[in-house]
């Protein structure tokens, strides 16, 4: 593909309102499409988001957004950029801008004119691709194309300085070679990441862990995983040691990225806990991690064992043990096990305190005692549907 003209987005009525709104104040030519929607449109990848480039600084965009009737809401305009709202889609407008100095997490800029400069400051030359609303487009660092047609993530200009502009790059490196990469990961980008990994350090722990999740979300992250092991990487941004052997074999049986991020963990709760915390995991996912190596689910275990199981927990912790069961021992059939823990409808306790009291126990702490002997004798007798005063009256002669 050479350009973007058939492209569904380009032409569509909230597209077309932003491009117009900003080209009545600047003119033709001062907004271009860059970053995300050129490279996917190239790749043949859904494109979920619209960014755009202009020459305007961000008070004149504003200005005509507001001047076209569309709501714009500034998220950051120190770094240029503001959101536009049309017909409820977001576009995100950054004015072309050139990097003043930056300590490697936040740097300070500079607005420009010169496409060749904002082209200069970004991370990828696949990244740095931009198209005008006719789809054609513009490749300033001259091997963007190249690198889209070929799946090559290559940094722009000199990768250490690309890196330290931002060590998230380096997280960002394996990102789009997990993604969009084909072949063996740039070497010249490899060694320095292997280069200037303590750098990452500095980061914040929230930015890490939205890259890692996006990583591990890929199709195929395995090989960019390894990379990462090989370069120290990844031992520099978990805080306990991995398992590429369970997680090379979870990404064989899920897509799943909470299931994936555990793999990578040791099977025990406190080093789940402890990569949470350094990581600043939400709390949900953290509880997840923790429900998945909590208690394992052993190949041989029978459908009355998963029926335990499921009244006991939640329904996605047995499905995430059974996954890991499943990345665990391959070989394993455990296709009837994993259907009655997606589809088994969990049974409430048939027997409350009335029916206690009705079979002779007076109320108190008898009750309490009486009612958790039935539970685990039902359980144990795999959840019978009948027999219950029976099987009460009996709890209660034994005393």
């Amino acid at each position: 593909m050479t350009d973007l003209s058939g492209q569904p987005w380009l032409n569509d009525v909230a597209t077309v309102a932003v491009l117009d709104a900003l080209e009545a104040a600047g003119g033709p030519g001062c907004v271009r499409f860059v970053g995300g929607c050129v490279r996917n449109a190239l790749m043949a990848q859904p494109v979920d988001d619209i960014d755009l480039s202009t020459t305007l600084p961000p008070e004149a965009v504003i200005a005509a957004l507001k001047a076209a009737g569309l709501k714009s809401v500034p998220t950051g305009l120190a770094h240029g950029t503001v959101t536009a709202i049309a017909r409820r889609q977001p576009f995100e407008i950054t004015t072309l801008r050139r990097d003043v100095s930056t300590d490697g997490r936040n740097a300070t800029v500079a607005f420009t004119d010169d496409w060749g400069e904002d082209a200069a400051r970004r991370d990828f030359r696949l990244n740095a691709l931009y198209a005008d609303r006719t789809g054609r487009i513009f490749d300033p660092t001259g091997e963007g194309l190249a690198d889209a047609a070929a799946g090559r993530i290559v940094f722009v200009g000199d990768p250490a300085t690309r890196i330290q502009e931002d060590y998230l790059r380096i997280l960002r490196f394996f990102r789009f070679q997990a993604w969009y990469g084909r072949g063996d990961a740039d070497a010249a980008g490899l060694a320095a990441c292997t280069a200037l990994h303590p750098g990452m350090a500095r980061l914040s722990a929230e930015r890490v862990s939205k890259e890692l999740l996006k990583l591990l979300a890929a199709p195929d992250p395995r090989p960019a995983v390894r990379a990462m092991s090989d370069t120290g990487v990844l031992g520099q941004i978990m805080p306990v040691p991995v398992s590429l052997v369970r997680f090379e074999a979870m990404v064989a049986v899920s897509d799943d990225v909470a299931l994936r991020l555990s793999a990578l963990l040791p099977v025990a709760t406190e080093a789940v806990m402890k990569a949470a915390v350094a990581l600043r995991l939400s709390n949900a996912l953290r509880n997840r991690l923790i429900d998945a190596v909590s208690k394992r689910v052993v190949p041989t275990a029978s459908g009355a064992d998963i029926r335990a199981m499921l009244y006991r927990a939640e329904r996605q912790a047995v499905l995430d043990r059974l996954a890991r069961t499943a990345a665990d021992h391959p070989d394993a059939d455990l296709g009837e096990l994993c259907a009655i823990a997606r589809d088994w409808p969990i049974p409430r306790l048939p027997v409350g305190g009335r029916e206690v009291a009705q079979a002779g126990v007076a109320a108190g702490p008898d009750t309490g005692r009486i009612l958790k002997a039935f539970e685990d004798s039902w359980i144990a007798d795999d959840f019978p549907t009948d027999g219950h005063e029976a099987r009460l009256r009996g709890l209660v002669a034994a005393g």
